[in-house]
């Protein structure tokens, strides 16, 4: 009798706290069909309860040490997850990042994270914002018992991670779930892909003109024909600044992780997905419109020690576009930028929804 007593007793608490003994819920992603087959962490399996969480954390300032700052102060959903229209997002107390924050979408295909490659996987990826003292400067030890002593945050990881020990895995694990869920894949480029809609003339030109090898010769890097996630995911060197020295660049970018002289200059490609949201552009946001990056490709790209072997005219400056083509290039690339995403309410702020 008394072990039935304590095993009710114990029942009724476990519901109480949210520990009903239930496995967490397969999250169902959207049916991706001109999407490479996404890559899933097996060691993280993305929940319905997991993504609630992650969701949560990414917009509370609670992990960070003075609980001023969240993730979602650098990465806005209204500029594709950037920190549009800043140079160098702030972090504690006003410093200034080194690098402009890239956008957050489709990460399920990176082989790895930040400018320079630095972290091999999205749960790498938010450790480091947290621990860094110039961002949220928060001890991960003192993150796990801020998080264990609300209770709901404890309900949530209790939920979501079947009573496992709150820790700074399962923090990274929760937030890693979320921003696999964060897609961009109903831009106007992907709905004359499903053959719902079409392109202006003008925009098809673009089009063309962007797989060109010839003469746009933006497929190379940034691929739009078979492969629709607008990047070759590689590090390159697109030419910014003349270096004529491996040594001789301000920020060695892929070069300061692989410690090869040969990645100095290089950084991951971003896509060419949202490009309307998420100005400024480069890894040190040099480049305010995109009207100034088409420019750049056209006339002003300099020869660099370690430049991608693909950019083509290096000797001229570039594709030397014609008025027209900048144009019709521009169009094309402004079909990319997803209007839908920006406003997916599953996305949003989970604290301000009325």
């Amino acid at each position: 009798m008394k072990s039935l007593r304590f095993i009710l007793l114990f029942s009724c608490i476990a519901i109480a706290l949210g520990f009903d003994g239930l496995q967490p819920t397969p999250y169902v992603f959207p049916f991706l069909p001109y999407f490479p087959k996404m890559p899933l962490a097996n060691d993280n399996p993305v929940t319905v309860e997991g993504v609630n969480l992650g969701r949560h954390l990414f917009y509370d300032p609670i992990l960070s040490a003075d609980s001023s700052l969240s993730c979602s102060s650098c990465h806005q959903q209204k500029f594709a997850f950037s920190n549009s229209p800043e140079i160098f997002s702030k972090g504690r107390e006003g410093v200034l990042m080194k690098r402009n924050t890239m956008a957050l979408f489709n990460l399920a295909w990176y082989p790895s994270f930040f400018w320079d490659g630095r972290a091999a996987t999205i749960e790498e990826l938010v450790f480091h914002p947290v621990r860094e003292v110039s961002e949220m400067n928060l001890n991960w030890n003192e993150a796990a018992l801020k998080l264990e002593r609300n209770p709901f945050y404890k309900k949530k990881f209790a939920t979501a991670f079947e009573n496992q020990k709150i820790d700074s895995v399962l923090v990274a694990k929760a937030i890693g779930q979320f921003l696999r869920t964060l897609l961009s894949y109903q831009s106007k480029y992907d709905l004359v892909l499903a053959g719902k809609t079409y392109f202006t003339k003008e925009e098809y030109k673009g089009f063309v003109l962007a797989n060109d090898q010839v003469k746009g010769n933006c497929i190379n890097c940034h691929i739009t024909d078979g492969d629709v996630l607008g990047t070759n995911l590689f590090f390159s060197n697109n030419g910014l600044d003349a270096v004529s020295s491996k040594d001789g660049f301000a920020d060695k970018g892929r070069g300061a992780v692989t410690n090869n002289s040969n990645d100095n200059g290089k950084f991951i490609v971003p896509s060419l997905r949202n490009l309307a949201f998420s100005a400024p552009y480069m890894h040190d946001g040099r480049f305010s419109s995109l009207d100034e990056v088409i420019e750049f490709y056209s006339t002003g790209i300099k020869k660099s020690v370690t430049i991608d072997s693909k950019i083509r005219d290096v000797h001229q400056g570039g594709m030397q576009l014609t008025t027209d083509e900048k144009r019709e290039l521009k169009a094309f690339l402004l079909t990319l930028s997803d209007s839908a995403f920006i406003q997916n309410k599953a996305y949003s702020n989970p604290f301000f929804l009325k």
